[in-house]
């Protein structure tokens, strides 16, 4: 099994056009000395600012989206080259991880990574950049089995969904890259499956963990099951 670990619909771009002459933009991009247009979207840092974007609520998070990304890649599973992350952001726009590849545990160092990906949008290296929406995403992966995890789904227990998922040879799991709402209409219909794992919203990074702790010890069930003589209890 190959698990396909995507972030979808994220937080993370550089500041829209719109709000480049806003004071706390200005302020921000003096204070940094960078164009607008290379600085990351930050709600702590321009919130005056997106409050003049409609869907705002959803947008402005990038530190969201370092804590689930370190959640996935810091996994034993991840480092054993048994699963791939993926994060599609709010503007189309998907970062691909390389094997083992492992972003900056600082925030600032990934924030700037970050910036320096969406601006130059690497077509091969570490991490590549490319425009694709999540549909187009998920069936360039070629999955044989797409999930997606929002309080909207089916209830489903965590264990039994990861023994769903060892089973499978390119299975994917998406989870939401935004602070607050549910995944878009379109990029519901690229799911086969829509499940919840708890019956409160909790945190990306939080549902991140769970799930790949769970796939891990379903991957050693299923090994151990495999192997002459081995207990499956």
């Amino acid at each position: 099994m190959k698990l396909h670990f995507v972030i979808a619909e994220a937080a993370l771009e550089l500041i829209p056009e719109s709000l480049w002459r806003d004071p706390s933009v200005r302020s921000d991009e003096k204070r940094r000395e960078m164009e607008p247009s290379q600085i990351l979207l930050d709600r702590s840092v321009h919130h005056s600012a997106m409050l003049k974007l409609k869907d705002g609520f959803r947008r402005g998070r990038p530190d969201l989206v370092h804590l689930t990304l370190l959640s996935a890649t810091s996994t034993p599973l991840h480092q054993e080259g048994q699963a791939k992350v993926y994060i599609h952001t709010i503007g189309d726009v998907v970062l691909e991880f390389g094997e083992g590849t492992r972003p900056p545990k600082s925030y600032a160092r990934f924030r700037n990574l970050m910036e320096k990906m969406l601006v130059e949008r690497p077509e091969s290296g570490l991490v590549s950049v490319r425009e694709s929406t999540l549909p187009q995403l998920l069936k360039s992966i070629g999955t044989d089995h797409s999930t997606g995890l929002s309080v909207q789904g089916a209830p489903v227990r965590l264990e039994a969904l990861a023994d769903d998922l060892v089973k499978r040879k390119n299975p994917a799991v998406v989870v939401g890259g935004f602070p607050r709402g549910h995944f878009l209409p379109a990029d519901l219909k690229a799911f086969d499956d829509l499940a919840r794992i708890d019956d409160k919203s909790l945190d990306a990074h939080v549902v991140t963990a769970r799930v790949i702790y769970e796939v891990e010890k379903a991957s050693a069930r299923q090994l151990a099951k495999g192997v002459p003589g081995s207990s499956s209890h």
